[in-house]
């Protein structure tokens, strides 16, 4: 009798369960799906944001957190916001290492948006082993190369295809019939020195004429004995590979001198302060850039505009703002084949082909064994102190320049 009444019971219960089944009970495992589509997505920032490059480190930052806020505006990634945990480096490498492991370890970040060369360099290979993509601001070509940092990335080109594109602009208008003559002035550091080999051979190759080098330290207060020497050889061109501040050093210098050349810099040379530092002197350079500057006529600029309610931002404002809509496009096809992981993210990114950011940067391209974003730079030159945009200049991606 006992045994029926616990058959009896046990049928009675099975029935039940078959009932809130038939009822919704099946509903519960879409809402758990639900609730783990809009759980936030943890982003890591690494950026100097005081110390030697805090000048544009911030607004670098300022870019990045602008980014965020029009990605959460428009829905997060398919319902999920991102949570931006931005922390100061200060331009330390242990201090970098310290706060990406907890990033990682604690915080559980997807990927980490960082900044300078030094903290960059040094977590290359910890990235490889956690798999956490980072997408920087040092644009050294050797982390291009997908067998050298695996999980790197950067959304301008890198540093010697930017001297090597402005170079090929010079050549090609160049209309006498001696061969152009250029010269090199730099910072012994490596962030200085990276692009001037591949610069030279790729000078040599197209036809200019060599005449020297000049080493200029990037707290220079004057370089007028590094220039004096390269006077006398009257170079035509002189690019220089350093920061804003130790250009408008060059610049005055060169000025104070009598030095007659044309002077092009690199990505971190010259921003909108390069005429308030260096006056009249500015005039008629160039700079290589891998963005458009506040207020230019390009359908992302609108975006910007709205985000910071009209306030002019710097150029470094913009590389960072793309860099988060480059992020975001990775992680929505992430997620569209799956689940998304670091590892998800970047093979994701890798799948990237001509992607336009809004007109704000040259479009973007990533391989499984190439990571340079593009062959572009966007040529800008001081006139009537503002930097006005002249081309896009593009090369063609030769294998042989892959990391170099």
């Amino acid at each position: 009798m006992r045994v029926g009444n616990i058959i009896t019971a046990a049928c009675i219960l099975l029935l039940a369960g078959w009932m809130l089944a038939g009822c919704g009970g099946g509903d519960e495992k879409p809402a758990a799906t639900s609730k783990q589509e809009a759980a936030p997505i943890r982003v890591g920032g690494l950026v100097d944001l005081s110390g030697p490059t805090s000048s544009v480190g911030s607004p670098y930052a300022e870019g990045l957190k602008g980014g965020i806020e029009y990605v959460n505006r428009q829905g997060g990634i398919n319902g999920r916001p991102l949570v931006f945990d931005l922390q100061d480096t200060a331009y330390k490498v242990q201090q970098g290492l310290s706060l990406y492991k907890k990033m990682v370890n604690t915080d559980h970040v997807v990927c980490i948006q960082g900044f300078g060369s030094a903290v960059t360099e040094a977590l290359v290979r910890t990235l490889a082993k956690d798999k956490v993509p980072n997408l920087s601001a040092s644009y050294s070509a050797h982390l291009t190369d997908p067998k050298v940092a695996p999980y790197n990335f950067f959304i301008a080109s890198d540093y010697t295809t930017q001297l090597r594109a402005a170079l090929k602009y010079f050549k090609d208008n160049w209309t006498d019939t001696r061969p152009p003559r250029v010269a090199f002035i730099y910072p012994d550091h490596p962030y200085g020195l990276a692009p001037i080999a591949g610069g030279k051979e790729y000078a040599a190759e197209i036809g200019f004429e060599i005449v020297g080098d000049a080493n200029v330290a990037l707290n220079a207060i004057d370089a007028t004995t590094e220039l004096l020497p390269l006077k006398e050889k009257s170079p035509d061109f002189c690019w220089i590979g350093g920061t804003t501040p130790s250009t408008s050093v060059i610049l005055k210098s060169a000025k104070n001198i009598g030095m007659e050349t044309v002077f092009f810099t690199d990505i971190w040379g010259t921003d909108e302060t390069l005429p308030q530092l260096a006056g009249t002197d500015a005039e008629g350079s160039y700079s290589n850039q891998a963005a458009a500057v506040y207020g230019q006529d390009v359908p992302g600029m609108k975006v910007i505009r709205e985000i910071t309610g009209d306030q002019p931002q710097m150029t470094h404002y913009t590389r960072g703002f793309v860099s988060v809509l480059v992020m975001a496009e990775g992680m929505k096809r992430a997620l569209a084949n799956g689940e998304l992981t670091g590892e998800s993210l970047k093979t994701s990114l890798e799948t990237l082909r001509e992607y336009d950011p809004m007109g704000l940067a040259p479009l973007i391209s990533f391989y499984p064994d190439d990571h340079r974003p593009n062959m572009a730079v966007f040529l800008y030159t001081i006139k009537d102190g503002k930097l006005t945009f002249v081309k896009e200049q593009i090369l063609e991606r030769r294998e042989e320049w892959l990391g170099h």
